[in-house]
């Protein structure tokens, strides 16, 4: 195929997941996460940040298994804080709700928390730094998994403390990290195909991409196993998360290019549905599809 990049402007979407307790899974995401949100449509829960769109939609499905250890699927989806204070509003809150950490990075591009909800779905939590302030070293993005600096976050606290209000409502997707089954493979469907540029190869088995130079809107990794098989169809985790394109010409453009490389892929009301390499499900869609 020929040489093609997504446009600048794409952002990852909503993800949408598999949890076993609806009822469970709203008052973590509530209660301790800060999300709004929007009235429940039979066994689907929508939260927001700003109490309209969609960041993260929940299916509850009491019978849905454990994803298998060393399947493909989610790594951790990215809630991107608008600054360092929100940052550490939601460190805070954690601290409060007495909620386990997993811990915590700076990657210089960033700052970010790690946990995991209730079933087990990773989350991370984080802030950017400046784009002015990244560096790169041969045409790739300089991050490092450096100590989080947790007191220097919780200062930010002392000029401007006031009681938790939940999520602030620019709260946004920021990224997604995959498990895939193939660097290779991903590679091809997700910068061959799709037009993601490559921001940092990292050994070993991690691929990170974006659009617009962006750190990275999808981390790929093979940490599970090399070859890994797909989950079973309906266990807890990712049900396919979000492409979201600037505008409809952008959809269409990358939608044709899909087709052009044979992949299979459904149009559905919000866009188009296919699956990657590791059949992890996407959904290409337009903002406010």
């Amino acid at each position: 195929m020929s040489a093609y990049s997504i446009h600048p402007d794409t952002t990852i979407g909503p993800v949408f997941l598999t949890v076993a307790d609806l009822n469970r899974s709203e008052e973590f995401y509530c209660s301790v996460l800060g999300f709004k949100p929007l009235p429940r449509r039979a066994d689907l829960l929508s939260l927001t940040a700003d109490g309209k769109t969609p960041v993260l939609v929940l299916k509850g499905d009491a019978k849905a298994l454990p994803r298998p250890p060393h399947t493909t699927g989610l790594y951790h989806f990215a809630v991107l804080t608008p600054s360092r204070m929100d940052l550490a509003r939601s460190l805070q809150r954690l601290i409060e709700a007495h909620y386990p950490l997993q811990g915590g990075t700076d990657h210089l591009v960033s700052e970010a928390l790690y946990l995991a909800d209730p079933d087990g779905n990773g989350i991370e939590i984080y802030r950017d730094r400046p784009r002015e302030g990244w560096e790169y070293q041969n045409s790739e993005i300089h991050m490092e998994s450096d100590p989080l600096d947790f007191d220097g976050i919780l200062a930010e606290l002392d000029q401007h403390a006031h009681s938790w209000q939940g999520l602030a409502p620019e709260t946004r997707m920021g990224h997604v990290h995959l498990n895939v089954a193939s660097i290779q493979d991903s590679e091809a469907f997700y910068h061959g195909v799709l037009g993601f540029e490559i921001m940092l190869r990292r050994a070993p088995g991690a691929l990170f991409i974006s659009a617009g130079k962006y750190h990275h809107h999808l981390g790929l990794n093979i940490w599970d196993g090399a070859g890994a098989p797909p989950p079973p169809a309906g266990a807890i985790g990712l049900r396919h998360y979000s492409i979201m394109l600037p505008n409809a010409k952008e959809l269409e453009a990358v939608a044709g290019r899909v087709q052009e490389a044979g992949i299979s892929a459904e149009e559905v009301e919000e866009g188009f549905m296919l699956r990657d390499p590791s059949q992890n499900g996407v959904l290409l869609m337009t903002r406010g599809a």
